[in-house]
C-alpha cells in the first residue's frame, strides 16, 4: 500500500475519532476498523462522481452498520461531496448534516437511512433488483445505459438480524450478481465476543443462500480488499459476499479488539494515543494534511470521466432510440401522470358487492397498464391479496423484465427490499401481505415514512372478518399502530370507489408512503361513496338540518353505520354518517371543511371500527363512544363474529341511543 493511501486511511480514522470525541457520543470502533475497506472501495472500484451525486448509473453504497456513520461522513468529506469540516465538527448536533445515523435525503451521498441493523443489507438487495430490472428494460446492444453495482457494508450485528438472512436468501435465489456484500468481521458486539451467541460459519450460510464467498484475512490490506472486490465483479452468476477480518477500534492501543471500542468515545488520552500509534503527523484535532485532499480529488476524477463517457453514450442512445428516451423520462420523473385519473374508466365500479381486496386488484391492473414502471408483489399471498399484474412475467433469473415479484414468506425483508427499489429510483414499487402480518413489515414501513418514499402497501384481510383462521390472523391493534407512524397515509376504504380513491392518492404521492387496508369479505357499493375520500373523510349519508348524532366509520363498518342510521331515523332521530377512510388526510384539511363534516356542536358521536378503538377519542370526544374491538377475536365464520362482537346495525343504534 502506498504511503498516500495509508495516510488517507488514517485520516478517516483520526477525523472519525475527533468527531466522536467532540460530540461526546458515537461509535468509533467501526470506522477505525473499516477505514481501509471504505477507502479502497471509494478510491478504486466504485463508479461515483461527487460532482453529480444523483447520476443515475452510479454505483450505490449502503452503510448497513449505520452506527458507524463517521466512516461514511469522512469518505463523503474527503472525496468532495460537499460535506465540510465544520459539518464534521457538528457530528450528532442539532440541525447538522452529520446525524448519529445516516439519513437519506438529509445528507448528500447517503443512499439509505440506516441504523436498525440488517435493514441496509436488505435495502441493497432491492437496489440490485432494480438495477437488473431497469437494465432489462433500457439496455440495447452497445448501449448499457443501466450497468452498475450495489455495495453494502455491515458487521456481525447485521448478520445476526433475521432480516439479512431473509434478504440474502431472496438475492441468492434471484442471482443478483451485481450485489456485493462487504462483511466487517471483527467478532465483537456490545456485550463482548460474538462467540457468546454467534458461532455459525457465516460463509457456509452465505454459500447455501447462493452467494460467491471470498475472504480477506487482513482488513488493513487495501490491495487484498481490492482484489476481492474485482473477483466479486467477475462472477456474473451469483451475488458476492466478502468477509473482511478487521479489528474493532484499530489503532487505539487501549481499545482495539475490545467491546468498549464499540459505542463510546475513545477519551482524550486515547485519541492522542491513536494519533501517536498511527504516526499521524498533526496534533491539532480536525486538521488533515493537504495531500490527503489532493489524493482524493485526483481519485475522484475517474468518476467524473466515467460519467462523462456515460453521458456521451446516453446522448447517442437517446438519438438512436427516441422512444426509449421518452420512456426513461417517464420512469425517472418520480411522478405518475395525473391524467390517468381523469379517465371515467378508472372510476368504474361493479353493481354487486365486492371485497375491497378485489376492487384493489382491478385498480392495480388498470394502473399497471398505464404506469410501466409499476413493480411489486406479495409475501407468497398474491392470489389472496389480488396483487398480481396480469399478463406480465415474474422477476427471476430468466425474466429480469418481470414486474411481478415472488417475495416468498419474507415480510420483513420484502419491505426493506421494496424500500431499496424505491431508493434506487426509476421504479414505483408496491408490496402486499395479510394485514395482521404488517407487524413484520412495520419497522421498514417506518423507515419508508422517514425517508419519504412513496411505497404502496396492500394489506388485506383487514379485521375479524378473517373468521375461521382465528385470532392469530385477525388484526386488532395494527391499524392504530400504522396510524401512529408520522408521514404515512393509512386508508381503510368502504367500497370500490373509496379503494380507487386510495390508489389514486397512493400513486400521486411523491413523499409519503400509503397503506391500503382491505377487506376479505364482499362489501356493498354505497350510494354516497365518492371521490371525496381523497380528503380523508366526508359525509357519506346525511340528514336534514343539524344532526342529533354522528356515526363515524371506516371499511366494512361504514355499511353497518348506514344501516344503523336507518333504524334511528325510523325513531325520529337525525343521524349523519361520516366515512373516514384516511385520518391523516382528513386531519390536514382546512378547519372549515373538518367543521362542516364533524361540527363541534354535535357532541353525540359514535365511532364504529372492527379493530382497536385506540385513537378514536380525538373524533368522538369525551361524550362519544366507540363500537370497536377490545380483545383478540375468535375462530368462527366472519359473519358470526361481527354479530357476537357487536358490529351490527342494532347494536350500533343502541349505542347511539345511549348518548341521549
Amino acid at each position: 500500500m502506498k504511503e498516500i493511501d495509508k495516510l488517507t486511511v488514517n485520516a478517516i480514522r483520526v477525523i472519525s475519532a475527533d468527531a466522536i470525541q467532540k460530540a461526546k457520543s458515537g461509535h468509533p470502533g467501526f470506522p477505525l476498523g473499516t477505514a481501509a475497506i471504505g477507502y479502497e472501495l471509494f478510491a478504486r472500484h466504485m463508479n461515483h462522481n461527487p460532482a453529480d451525486p444523483s447520476w443515475p448509473n452510479r454505483d450505490r453504497f449502503v452503510l448497513s452498520g449505520g452506527h458507524g456513520s463517521m466512516l461514511l461522513y469522512s469518505l463523503l468529506h474527503f472525496f468532495g461531496y460537499g460535506l465540510t469540516m465544520d459539518d464534521i465538527k457538528q457530528f450528532r448536533q442539532w440541525g447538522s448534516l452529520t446525524p448519529g445515523h445516516p439519513e437519506y435525503g438529509h445528507t448528500v451521498g447517503v443512499e439509505a437511512t440506516t441504523g436498525p441493523l440488517g435493514t441496509g443489507m436488505a435495502d441493497a438487495v432491492g437496489m440490485a433488483l432494480a438495477e437488473e430490472h431497469l437494465a432489462s428494460v433500457f439496455n440495447k446492444e452497445n448501449f448499457p445505459v443501466v450497468d452498475h453495482y450495489t455495495y453494502v457494508l455491515g458487521g456481525d450485528g447485521c448478520m445476526m438480524e433475521g432480516i439479512s438472512s431473509e434478504a440474502f436468501s431472496f438475492a441468492g435465489s434471484m442471482g443478483l450478481s451485481k450485489l456485493i456484500v462487504l462483511y466487517d468481521s471483527n467478532k465483537i458486539s456490545i456485550e463482548g465476543n460474538t462467540d457468546i451467541t454467534f458461532t455459525e460459519n457465516v460463509e457456509e450460510r452465505m454459500r447455501a443462500f447462493g452467494f460467491q464467498t471470498l475472504t480477506v484475512e487482513d482488513g488493513n490490506d487495501c490491495d487484498a480488499i481490492g482484489r476481492a472486490i474485482e473477483e466479486a465483479k467477475a462472477d456474473t452468476e451469483h451475488p458476492s459476499f466478502i468477509t473482511v477480518k478487521t479489528v474493532i477500534g484499530y489503532g487505539c492501543p487501549a481499545k482495539q479488539g475490545k467491546a468498549s471500542a464499540h459505542g463510546e468515545p475513545l477519551g482524550e488520552e486515547n485519541v492522542k494515543a491513536l494519533r501517536e500509534n498511527l504516526g499521524w503527523p498533526v496534533d491539532e484535532p480536525f486538521t488533515v494534511p493537504q495531500e490527503v485532499y489532493d489524493n482524493c480529488a485526483e481519485l475522484a476524477k475517474a468518476g467524473e470521466e466515467t460519467e462523462a463517457a456515460w453521458n456521451v453514450m446516453f446522448a447517442a442512445y437517446c438519438e438512436q432510440y427516441p422512444e426509449m428516451a421518452k420512456l426513461w423520462d417517464t420512469y425517472f420523473s418520480g411522478r405518475t401522470d395525473g391524467k390517468i385519473f381523469e379517465d371515467p374508466e378508472y372510476w368504474t365500479v361493479p353493481e354487486k358487492a365486492e371485497a375491497t381486496r378485489a376492487s384493489s386488484g382491478r385498480t392495480l391492473n388498470y394502473l399497471a397498464a398505464k404506469v410501466p414502471n409499476m413493480i411489486g408483489g406479495s409475501a407468497d399471498l398474491g392470489p389472496s391479496n389480488k396483487t398480481e399484474i396480469k399478463g406480465v412475467p415474474f422477476f427471476s433469473k430468466e425474466a429480469r423484465n418481470g414486474r411481478n415479484i415472488h417475495f416468498g414468506v419474507r415480510e420483513q425483508a420484502m419491505s426493506a427490499i421494496t424500500n431499496g427499489i424505491a431508493l434506487h429510483g426509476g421504479l414505483r414499487p408496491y408490496e402486499a401481505t395479510f394485514f395482521v402480518f404488517s407487524d413484520y413489515c412495520k419497522p421498514l414501513v417506518r423507515l419508508a415514512a422517514l425517508m419519504k418514499l412513496p411505497v404502496t402497501y396492500v394489506f388485506t384481510h383487514d379485521s375479524i372478518g378473517v373468521g375461521e383462521d382465528g385470532p392469530t390472523h385477525e388484526p386488532i391493534e395494527q391499524l392504530a399502530m400504522l396510524r401512529a407512524v408520522p408521514n404515512l397515509h393509512v386508508f381503510r376504504p368502504c367500497d370500490a370507489t373509496e379503494t380507487e380513491a386510495a390508489w389514486m392518492s397512493a400513486m400521486t404521492s411523491e413523499k409519503t408512503p400509503t397503506a391500503l387496508v382491505l377487506s376479505r369479505q364482499g362489501l356493498p357499493q354505497l350510494p354516497g361513496s365518492s371521490r371525496d375520500a381523497l380528503k380523508g373523510g366526508y359525509v357519506i349519508d346525511d340528514c336534514e338540518g343539524t344532526p342529533d348524532a354522528i356515526l363515524i366509520a371506516t371499511g366494512s363498518e361504514v355499511h353497518t353505520a348506514v344501516e344503523a342510521k336507518k333504524l334511528l331515523t325510523a325513531e325520529g332521530k337525525k343521524i349523519r354518517v361520516v366515512s373516514l377512510p384516511c385520518q391523516e388526510l382528513f386531519d390536514r384539511q382546512p378547519v372549515e371543511y373538518r367543521e362542516k363534516v364533524l361540527p363541534s356542536a354535535v357532541r353525540r358521536r359514535v365511532a364504529v371500527e372492527a379493530l382497536s378503538g385506540f385513537g378514536w377519542e380525538k373524533y368522538v370526544g369525551l361524550d362519544g363512544k366507540c363500537v370497536c374491538m377490545t380483545g383478540f377475536g375468535a375462530s368462527a365464520p366472519g359473519g358470526e363474529l361481527f354479530e357476537r362482537f357487536g358490529f351490527t346495525a342494532e347494536h350500533v343504534a343502541e349505542t347511539v341511543k345511549s348518548l341521549f
